[in-house]
C-alpha cells in the first residue's frame, strides 16, 4: 500500500487519525528537528532479522532498543539490521521509511511492540517519510491482527 491507499485504508476502517506532511526525515534525529506535534508520541522502528534464519521482526519502541538483550529476552538468535535489498523486498520500503503500516503488505513478519507504547496515541510513516500519522496504538494492533499480522508487546531493554 502507498500513502494514499494507507490513509484511505484507515478512513475505511473507521480509525481516527491525524496526518501531517513534511520534508523527508531518514533519522530520528532529523524528524525532531521538524518540531512535529505530538513529539511524546514517536516512535522508533527497526527492521531487523535472526541470525542465520530467514525469520524477520520489526521493533517498535519509543527509546533506542538494547538488541543483544532483546534478543536473550526473547529467546531470539542473534538480531542484525535488515538490508536495504532486504527492506525493499520484504516490506517495500526505502531505509528511512519504516513503519508498522509496512506490514499491512508482509503480514509474516511479527512485529515487537515496546509495552510502553500502549495506552497511548504512535507516530508511524504511512509507507513515505514524507508524512506522519498519529494513531491509537489500540487501533494500530488491532488493525494489525485483522490482517493476521503477529504482534507482540513487552517490555523493551533500552539503552541509556
Amino acid at each position: 500500500m502507498n500513502e494514499a491507499e494507507i490513509l484511505d485504508y484507515l478512513t475505511t476502517q473507521c480509525i481516527d487519525y491525524e496526518c501531517q506532511r513534511h520534508p523527508a526525515v531518514l533519522t530520528m534525529d532529523e524528524a525532531e528537528r521538524l518540531a512535529l506535534p505530538h513529539p511524546e508520541c514517536e516512535a522508533r522502528n527497526l527492521f531487523v532479522r535472526e541470525s542465520r534464519t530467514h525469520r524477520y521482526f520489526l521493533l517498535t519502541a519509543h527509546a533506542r532498543v538494547d538488541l543483544k538483550a532483546f534478543s536473550r529476552q526473547q529467546g531470539l538468535r542473534s538480531l542484525s539490521f535488515a538490508s536495504a535489498d532486504e527492506l525493499r523486498e520484504i516490506l517495500w520500503l526505502e531505509t528511512g521509511v519504516v513503519t508498522p503500516l509496512a506490514l499491512l503488505n508482509a503480514p509474516d513478519v511479527t512485529l515487537y511492540l515496546d509495552e510502553a507504547l500502549l495506552g497511548s496515541r504512535i507516530a508511524v510513516h504511512p509507507n513515505t517519510n514524507t508524512a506522519t500519522v498519529w494513531l491509537q496504538t489500540a487501533d494500530l494492533v488491532s488493525l494489525l491482527r485483522t490482517q493476521c499480522v503477529p504482534v507482540v508487546a513487552v517490555p523493551f531493554p533500552c539503552l541509556a
